[in-house]
């Protein structure tokens, strides 16, 4: 499967969660929700892990760097994710989540030395350009003190990945995918877990089938299966260029948005979904571009 494919996959899988998250967060409370849904993932990737032998995290960098990655990717990650999903619609959310590869950009020529030339930058530019001209309409229709912190609670979230997916490709090879993203999983939902404890009654939990139907895609597919492929695609493809793919996310939500949530796509919106699709080409157009390391 080529690197492109799975990055698709990958970006089709995280768009699926906003809905899933809607429709199961009435039957639980959010943090206890998140806290399930990273420990089911981690743990369907560390019992094949385990079983296959694969390679373990040993030392204390190794260590602390999945610390990292989990209190960013899924500690602050999913905290505003779930908290967000109350907030704003599922397009939406997506949306402005997804804003992160400009500050990804900015991180990754500073600590992994990976450097976009002019027609990345430009990509980078106009795949945000495209983005802001999707959110426009809701942006101008609901100023609200909600609507104000749902995207304060999205924003947390994106720096949150922002850090990881930057630890991420730094590390990427030096542990078994299954066994990293694995021990990162668990180790945010313990720290969501913790936060839960103090801040919701964690027995409020409604085990029905839409529910259950909720976790396990949130689970599986949507968590443990997307950051598998993203943890392996990391280890080869420059973070920049994953990256760019990101700006996907909000396409697929607002198509899921439309068929599910009766949300609409004007204009506007529509505009953006070009200028977005053709920054993510440009980004990925063959060109010179300075690493710090092989990608």
């Amino acid at each position: 499967m080529s690197h492109t494919l799975q990055i698709i996959i990958v970006m089709f899988l995280w768009a699926i969660c906003f809905p899933l998250i809607v429709m199961g967060l009435p039957h639980a409370p959010h943090l206890t929700f998140a806290a399930m849904r990273a420990f089911l993932a981690g743990i369907a990737l560390l019992i094949p892990a385990m079983i296959m032998k694969r390679r373990q995290p040993r030392d204390l960098k190794s260590w602390l760097m999945l610390c990292g990655i989990g209190l960013g990717a899924t500690t602050l990650g999913f905290f505003g994710m779930f908290h967000a999903s109350e907030f704003v619609s599922p397009g939406i959310a997506t949306v402005i989540a997804n804003t992160q590869p400009l500050m990804a950009a900015v991180l990754a020529a500073a600590v992994l030395k990976e450097h976009l030339d002019g027609k990345g930058k430009a990509g980078l530019l106009l795949g945000f350009t495209g983005i802001v001209l999707i959110a426009l309409p809701s942006l101008l229709s609901d100023t609200g003190g909600n609507y104000a912190l749902g995207i304060f609670y999205i924003i947390l979230g994106a720096v949150g990945i922002t850090l990881s997916n930057v630890l991420i490709r730094y590390m990427a090879r030096r542990i078994d995918a299954l066994s990293a993203m694995g021990w990162q999983l668990v180790i945010g939902s313990l720290f969501l877990a913790v936060i839960a404890l103090f801040t919701e009654d964690m027995s409020a939990v409604t085990w029905n089938a839409p529910f259950i139907l909720s976790l396990l895609g949130l689970a599986l597919p949507g968590t443990a299966l997307a950051y598998w492929l993203w943890y392996r695609v990391l280890g080869e493809v420059e973070l920049n260029r994953a990256n760019a793919f990101s700006f996907l996310v909000p396409i697929f939500g607002l198509a899921m948005g439309v068929l599910f949530y009766q949300e609409s796509i004007g204009f506007l919106t529509a505009g953006g979904i070009v200028l977005t699709v053709l920054g993510i080409v440009l980004v990925n157009r063959p060109g010179k571009k300075t690493t710090g390391r092989e990608a």
